[in-house]
């Protein structure tokens, strides 16, 4: 084994996929799934890493950076700043831990939120001595789909319906709380993804 990843995992198929990459290569990949400790969302990532046969913790960040998130949602009328802020704040968590040399997301090549760009990604590395690593990086949407379907049995739906362990499921619970639709922040009809099994003839591959 090449070493340990520390891999940011909602259990969509951009991070099942990017993760199962890493394996293949030959690194040990360890799926972190963050929470803010607002809902238990993080359990259907933690099904999926079951699924998949991934080492999985879930890191619970300070409520103070969701509630201030969920502020620049109602500011901007939309989520992308956001979510942005959201998932640099957790590269940057999992990063400063001493014992933590490579991490990685499912970032893709089409991504505008969230996505680290060529700046932003070389100063996560300077700041916290790390090798930030995508391996979707080159790859657009519809190789990833491809890639994904002939590997995974995935489960499509749209977003407030989908059970997955990402950032948005909070968000979007805390809007409410705030006597705020979602619907008037987040896209209508956007589709997101959750892995819920393996296809069998992968199962038998090396």
């Amino acid at each position: 084994m090449l070493g340990d990843v520390y891999h940011l995992f909602s259990g969509g198929k951009d991070s099942s996929l990017a993760a199962w990459i890493l394996r293949k290569l030959g690194y040990e990949v360890r799926l972190v799934t963050i929470t803010f400790g607002v809902l238990d969302n993080w359990k259907y990532a933690k099904e999926t890493a079951d699924i998949l046969g991934f080492e999985h913790e879930v890191v619970r960040l300070p409520r103070e950076l969701l509630n201030m998130a969920v502020e620049m949602c109602i500011e901007d009328g939309k989520p992308g700043r956001a979510i942005q802020f959201l998932h640099e704040k957790a590269l940057e968590y999992v990063a400063s831990r001493s014992y933590v040399k490579r991490i990685s997301d499912g970032t893709r090549r089409d991504d505008k939120v969230p996505f680290l760009d060529l700046r932003k990604a070389r100063s996560l590395e300077d700041r916290f001595n790390v090798a930030y690593i995508r391996p979707l990086l080159g790859l657009g949407y519809k190789t990833i789909r491809e890639l994904a379907n002939s590997i995974f049995v995935i489960e499509e739906r749209e977003s407030e319906k989908l059970e997955k362990g990402d950032y948005e499921a909070e968000l979007r619970y805390m809007l409410r709380e705030r006597g705020i639709n979602p619907k008037t922040i987040f896209p209508s009809r956007h589709m997101q993804s959750r892995v819920v099994g393996i296809k069998d003839d992968e199962l038998g591959r090396s």
